[in-house]
């Protein structure tokens, strides 16, 4: 028993040593952080640095001749690209051979109630004309909701199906917000290289053109639009069953909103109508680059019309000899007899708004008609 004692006396003194020890030590022991030894360099901190890149650039290129007939005559070393002034290196070119990815964006309020049987109709020409063989699309409908009526298919009786019962509900207009979830859809389809094929990102409105209630901004989802690849292309149904029977009214001169770019008197209205984007006063790429350096900022005008012209598409009006149905048959034509060409910009770093520009260089180019998207903006990071 002694000893027992003995030997707990002794554990319990060398507690007390090492307790001893141990705040003489905490007591010498710097308050700030260690001082580095000599000849050894301070290590410093990460620096929260965010880049923004742009990996791929693709435009894409309609070309017509002095009839307005579609060039398929042109090849890769026939383009020039510059981004920002600086000539670019084409990684990838096509003529309407990649295969589509298509949201079908259609407005699904009230308010077209009367359009709605013709539109049910147009399963068909999106399948067959503007999808093409290998394509795929999807349905998004809108009007005071945003609701996915179909995912991504490459099965044509889906989507005509879809079409076919496409109902119509409240009098909302959540364009923007729809724009912005198409947006989204089509960012996860794979893009192509200088090594693989891809798809091309293809977004088709049918809308009055008009937003009521979005949480989006216009300019927010032109700038995703373009930092993402997507063409905006639109079909107005900026006429009503009362505007078709309606008495005519005396011609007037338009006042022309931002985004309005009709022909001169004498030159027919086609999809592919330009006067470098300059009618009446109205400069559209001024308005394009406005709206996304102010993407919080409300933009005026036609916002359909605006983000075609952001992002190299065309917005085709339907209230004259142009159905619905002829609108989107012109559009099919189009995307299956344009070019895709595809860059990577050697300053990608480079914030701010990127003029894109291409030019043809051929001894016929001065009778050849251009359009492609005018350029994109890459924000600065974030502080």
């Amino acid at each position: 028993m002694n000893g027992m004692k003995q030997g707990g006396w002794r554990a319990f003194g060398l507690l007390l040593t090492l307790l001893f020890a141990a705040g003489a030590l905490w007591a010498q022991a710097p308050t700030g952080p260690l001082p580095p030894k000599p000849g050894v360099p301070v290590q410093q901190p990460p620096k929260n640095e965010i880049k923004v890149q742009v990996a791929l650039v693709t435009t894409p290129v309609t070309v017509r001749d002095g009839r307005g007939e579609m060039v398929h005559s042109l090849d890769a070393k026939d383009f020039r690209v510059t981004d920002n002034g600086a000539a670019q290196k084409i990684s990838h070119f096509d003529l309407g051979g990649d295969p589509i990815s298509l949201v079908i964006l259609v407005e699904t309020s009230s308010r077209i109630e009367p359009l709605a049987p013709e539109i049910r109709k147009t399963g068909i020409l999106f399948t067959q004309t503007v999808m093409g063989p290998t394509g795929e699309a999807a349905v998004v409908g809108f009007n005071d909701s945003v609701d996915k009526l179909q995912d991504f298919t490459s099965s044509a009786d889906q989507i005509e199906n879809t079409m076919a019962n496409l109902g119509t509900g409240s009098s909302g207009l959540k364009l923007f917000d729809a724009m912005a979830v198409g947006v989204e859809m089509l960012t996860s389809r794979p893009q192509a290289t200088a090594e693989k094929p891809g798809r091309r990102r293809v977004m088709l409105v049918l809308s009055e053109g008009m937003d009521e209630g979005s949480e989006k901004q216009l300019g927010e989802v032109l700038r995703q639009a373009q930092l993402a690849n997507v063409t905006i292309y639109g079909v107005g149904l900026s006429t009503t069953r009362a505007e078709f029977q309606s008495k005519p009214k005396p011609p007037q001169r338009p006042n022309l909103p931002v985004g309005s770019v009709p022909p001169p008197p004498g030159v027919p209205a086609t999809p592919t109508y330009e006067d470098n984007y300059r009618y009446g006063g109205a400069d559209l790429m001024a308005a394009v680059i406005w709206a996304v350096q102010h993407i919080h900022e409300k933009v005026k005008g036609n916002p359909v019309e605006l983000a075609a012209a952001a992002t190299g598409g065309a917005q085709l009006s339907t209230f004259k000899d142009r159905s619905i149905e002829n609108a989107i048959d012109e559009i099919g034509g189009e995307l299956h007899s344009q070019y895709t060409l595809s860059y990577t910009p050697a300053d990608a770093d480079a914030t701010g708004y990127h003029e894109i520009k291409v030019s043809v260089i051929r001894n016929d180019a001065k009778n050849l008609k251009i359009r492609a998207r005018p350029g994109y903006y890459l924000a600065p990071p974030e502080s």
